[in-house]
């Protein structure tokens, strides 16, 4: 009881006073300046990071705060905090590489909140990413395409430098995708190739312009070719039939869709050739089993 009563008097019931009130304080500010980034800065992404930065530096100065009141007692404890932080350091390595990772991901263009990932061997959306974890939502898994299915998984921070990041949204927030349509011999294959290129003109034609802005601020940043953002339809000839490939850039977001669209409007117009363009499909001919002669011959006793 007496310990305390001089924990709550004289000295010490004054620094306690203000480590409590400067604590509070820092807490406030912090509180005030995040509500208020909203009117200043518009982009999601950079006020997300920003009250992120402001959340990391109230704890920092609520530290300082602690370690300047009670300096007078941390002397004394400098060699045990010296054990002690050995140790510590050694059986939370994990956590103080997550915190380097979130470290590297707040202040790189890693990735941000937002971005589609593939992290760690799982692919989503990247909806909160916090001191030690990040939060994705999941694509893929039991559902088939770049569709949600609905669970939510943690990745420590510390994956990013184990394991190879993929984003898919960065500097470039397109992907190329394909598909593949096969047409019958003795098609009109010019139309059919004019087909495919209608198609990718009038379903993904507007996103040539944007993306191909996108990809020559990836040429001067990185040393990479000047690829084309255009549609290209090219054309193979295999055994069974004539495969033309449309080859096409597309919003990250929207790839599925897409390829719906794409596949519509070209059977739309195929169905519309006038039978000029046919589409192939597998066939396979069931060969009947040849007649088999069976000759006995039977030998007697005399």
């Amino acid at each position: 009881m007496d310990q305390v009563m001089q924990v709550f008097s004289g000295p010490n019931a004054i620094q306690l006073a203000i480590a409590v009130i400067g604590s509070v304080f820092i807490m406030l500010v912090r509180s005030i300046i995040s509500k208020r980034l909203n009117h200043y800065i518009k982009d999601p992404n950079s006020s997300y990071r920003t009250k992120k930065a402001i959340g990391t530096v109230g704890y920092i100065l609520i530290v300082l705060l602690l370690s300047v009141v009670y300096r007078d007692r941390l002397g004394s404890l400098t060699v045990f905090f010296g054990i002690a932080g050995a140790g510590i350091a050694f059986a939370l390595q994990e956590v103080i590489v997550s915190l380097a990772g979130w470290t590297a991901i707040l202040f790189s263009d890693i990735y941000k909140s937002g971005d589609r990932v593939l992290v760690g061997g799982i692919k989503g959306d990247v909806i909160d990413v916090g001191m030690l974890r990040t939060t994705i939502m999941e694509i893929g898994g039991w559902v088939d395409g770049d569709l949600y299915n609905g669970r939510i998984v943690r990745i420590a921070n510390s994956f990013v430098f184990k394991e190879p990041v993929y984003n898919y949204s960065a500097d470039f927030p397109f992907l190329w995708d394909e598909i593949k349509i096969p047409v019958k011999f003795g098609s009109n294959y010019e139309l059919a190739r004019a087909i495919c290129y209608q198609a990718a003109d009038e379903v993904v034609g507007s996103y040539v312009e944007e993306a191909e802005k996108h990809w020559n601020n990836m040429v001067q940043k990185y040393l990479i070719e000047n690829a084309t953002t255009k549609p290209l339809v090219l054309m193979e000839v295999n055994d069974n039939w004539v495969e033309f490939t449309v080859r096409y850039v597309v919003d990250y977001k929207r790839r599925l869709g897409v390829k719906d669209e794409l596949f519509s409007h070209i059977l739309t117009k195929v169905e519309s050739s006038s039978n000029q363009v046919t589409l192939a499909s597998a066939t396979f001919e069931l060969v009947s089993t040849p007649t088999l002669e069976v000759h006995s011959e039977v030998h007697t006793r005399e």
